[in-house]
């Protein structure tokens, strides 16, 4: 009984992932719709980082405001991403220091 389980739990969370993968080779959108879908992993990501950036060190938000704005600065450059990340915590490091 128990394996059942978790091969119906295993199909219900991987219909889902894969099914949209399926679709989008077969359909075409219009273009705004293509930027929209490409925005989303940035907004995505954004989300997931900016919270951890207010939190770097909880009695000074302003550490990993500096270190999120080093960061855009340098991603901006279009410095390689180990850079990018290498900067954001060479800034936390110097403002902690």
């Amino acid at each position: 009984m128990i394996i059942w389980m978790i091969i119906g739990m295993a199909v219900v969370t991987a219909v889902p992932r894969f099914l949209p993968a399926f679709i989008v080779d077969f359909a075409t959108f219009p273009r705004w719709v293509d930027r929209w879908l490409n925005a989303i992993p940035y907004a995505a990501l954004g989300a997931l980082i900016f919270p951890g950036i207010l939190t770097v060190k909880p009695d000074a938000p302003q550490v990993g405001v500096a270190a999120g704005l080093a960061a855009v600065l340098l991603a901006w450059l279009n410095i390689h991403i180990i850079f990018v990340v290498l900067g954001a915590i060479g800034t936390v490091f110097l403002l902690t220091v």
